[in-house]
């Protein structure tokens, strides 16, 4: 079977309370064999981690997510390293810059993100970004910074934007957007950009695939976005799959335990 990861789910939150153990056995049987959790919010940090000790296949990133403004505080911050240095976390997630929501405040969200890079920077932990009309922004910001690399989740930037965060060391996200027809750009994007670069994603519960519009997305599906990715491009299902589930693991290496034992 194909060794599956998806790199970016939410699967701590309450769209999930009623069948998420079902959920997870049922990814076991797909072939996933990974599931990362990015938190966006202090307040749900602590049932992110319960979430994720109830089950080996998930694990656990800690961040402030830039479109929840008004619920983060300075404590936050020193609440991040408090657990980050007690609780076994992959990365800083997810943290970034969203410029495209209403009425936003680009200094508080800057000073914000400059904060937890220091901290991914301190910690020597990757990062995982949610970045919408901020790409550039984003990029400035990561060279003044020795990171371990990380995760552009969902991107949806230019070509030349890509390469650049390629040559930073960052993979970038492939989620159920290719899925749909109109999606042209990042299509044609996605077709053609380094193999090494990319990783799937789910973003579950949001970010439908096409005609599930209506449907709460799953981890379940990240099959179905192996298979579109395919379809756009020259390598096979199991050759992208191969080396989408490496590239996350690389980047994870030290944070994944036992990674490698049955390999």
């Amino acid at each position: 079977m194909i060794e599956l990861i998806d790199s970016h789910c939410h699967l701590d939150f309450e769209q999930f309370d009623d069948d998420r153990n079902n959920i997870i056995e049922h990814c076991q049987q797909l072939g996933l064999t990974h599931i990362i959790v990015p938190g966006v919010t202090a307040n749900t940090w602590q049932h992110l981690l319960h979430i994720c000790q109830q089950s080996d296949m998930l694990y656990p990133a800690l961040g402030l997510h830039p479109m929840f403004m008004k619920q983060h505080h300075p404590k936050h911050l020193a609440q991040l390293k408090q657990l980050i240095t007690t609780h076994h976390t992959v990365a800083i997630g997810e943290i970034g810059l969203d410029f495209y929501l209403e009425n936003h405040d680009k200094k508080s969200q800057l000073e914000l993100f400059c904060e937890q890079l220091q901290i991914a920077k301190e910690m020597e932990l990757p990062v995982i970004l949610h970045v919408r009309k901020a790409h550039d922004q984003t990029i400035k910001l990561l060279k003044q910074y020795a990171l371990k690399g990380g995760i552009v989740h969902a991107f949806n930037g230019s070509e030349q934007q890509a390469q650049q965060y390629i040559k930073l060391g960052f993979l970038l996200g492939v989620g159920g957007v290719i899925t749909h027809e109109k999606a042209t750009r990042l299509r044609q994007l996605f077709s053609h950009l380094p193999l090494s670069a990319l990783v799937l994603e789910t973003d579950a519960p949001d970010m439908a695939l096409a005609n599930m519009q209506q449907l709460r997305n799953t981890p379940e599906n990240i099959p179905s976005i192996l298979a579109e990715l395919s379809e756009i491009r020259p390598e096979s299902a199991k050759q992208i799959a191969q080396s989408t589930t490496r590239n996350v693991k690389e980047l994870f290496l030290c944070e994944i335990t036992n990674i490698d034992d049955n390999e």
